[in-house]
């Protein structure tokens, strides 16, 4: 493989570096107006929605540049370009794979202006991460589909303004992947009551939904009836690959020797320990895989190959790595490590701790540990079900 990068691709990295210098301030220089601005700006560099078809009003940027922009954006500590993550990276390719003319029309141009928020409609009670079992349902009446049923564990959804919802039409059908639907849905819909579910860290970033008689248009249907679970295989594989972002990784682990060397241990630096340093040395070479299998799906790409169930690998992948971090850095720290923002003896504000009681957020999101060990020995290693 080839790590080098072309003098074009290297111009386009400079050109990020430049505008991040241009237009980023500290964020203690930030004002109430600079998130407007900064979407705008990113917006009119045509980097929202950077490798979108040009017809769809992106960039058609290249693989590469794509990867290089995320790349120092997280390296700079950018905002997001754009204020809805899932809208970008699965909503909207979505709508541009299966959507019809209307729907590209009414939806793509809001997302690339950030102009709303989407949340997913995916997880059920009673059924964990077994996605096919879901049992909210939707029947056709007239020139609307009638919902009823209930969803969890939905993220962004106590801000979000539209919610990509699956639903089951057909419950007589040979498979449990048959008989769904993808149907989108706003959140003020009459009938749709939104709870905020708070975490151990006291955050709110999931919500219950509860699906009354809701009222759901015909033409607000993605793809045909009963090809739900065709439109959310796509989705997820393109969730998959954005949650390895391993720049994101390395700066945690930065974070994290930062504190080793800010630590002592038995009366001397923790950075003079044998067994943490060993530690930190395993987490380097963990967030190096995770980097190296990042590259392969890359290349599977720029070859014009799809992505499908090896994205689960990084996923796997930082599931365990993010709690054995955090695990590591609250234990380096003793009680100390235990307070949260506020308490006396609060380690780094109580970033840490929190982190370490916010582990659903990168474990469970996207599917459970489980359901990717499943994926990759079943699809990647071939081995039987039962």
């Amino acid at each position: 493989m080839d790590f080098d990068y072309t003098s074009t691709e290297q111009s386009f990295r400079q050109e990020v570096k430049d505008f991040l210098a241009a237009n980023l301030p500290p964020k203690s220089e930030r004002d109430k107006n600079f998130l407007t601005n900064w979407l705008e700006k990113v917006r009119a560099k045509g980097w929202v929605g950077f490798s979108w078809p040009k017809a769809f009003g992106g960039s058609d940027g290249g693989l590469i540049e794509q990867a290089i922009l995320k790349e120092e954006m997280a390296l700079a500590k950018a905002p997001p370009l754009g204020t809805s993550m899932m809208g970008l990276a699965w909503v909207g390719p979505g709508i541009m794979e299966y959507g019809t003319e209307e729907q590209k029309q009414r939806f793509i141009p809001d997302i690339l202006d950030s102009k709303v928020t989407w949340c997913t409609g995916y997880s059920e009670p009673n059924h964990g991460s077994d996605l096919a079992a879901i049992q909210c349902k939707a029947e056709l009446v007239g020139d609307n589909y009638v919902v009823n049923g209930q969803k969890i564990w939905t993220t962004g959804a106590p801000w979000s303004q539209w919610i990509i919802l699956l639903v089951r039409t057909d419950f007589d059908v040979q498979s449990k992947h048959d008989g769904i639907t993808c149907l989108l849905v706003p959140m003020d819909a009459p009938g749709v009551e939104v709870r905020p579910i708070e975490n151990m860290a006291g955050d709110k970033h999931f919500a219950e939904i509860f699906f009354t008689d809701v009222q759901v248009p015909l033409e607000n249907r993605l793809g045909a009836e009963g090809d739900g679970w065709k439109v959310t295989v796509s989705a997820l594989a393109n969730e998959r690959s954005s949650i390895g972002e391993v720049t994101q990784m390395y700066e945690k682990l930065d974070k994290l020797k930062n504190l080793v060397q800010n630590t002592r241990k038995q009366g001397k630096p923790a950075s003079e320990d044998p067994g943490v340093r060993r530690t930190i040395a395993r987490f380097e070479m963990k967030i190096a895989a995770m980097k190296y299998n990042g590259l392969r799906f890359l290349t599977k790409q720029i070859k014009g190959e799809p992505l499908t169930s090896e994205t689960s690998i990084n996923k796997l992948h930082r599931a365990s790595l993010e709690i054995e971090m955090d695990d590591f850095a609250v234990e380096l720290n003793g009680e100390a490590g235990l307070q949260l923002r506020g308490g006396e003896q609060a380690v780094d504000q109580g970033t840490w701790s929190k982190s370490a009681l916010n582990w659903p957020n990168v474990v469970i999101g996207g599917g459970t540990p489980n359901i990717q060990r499943n994926i990759i020995a079943e699809r990647l290693l071939g081995q039987p079900k039962d």
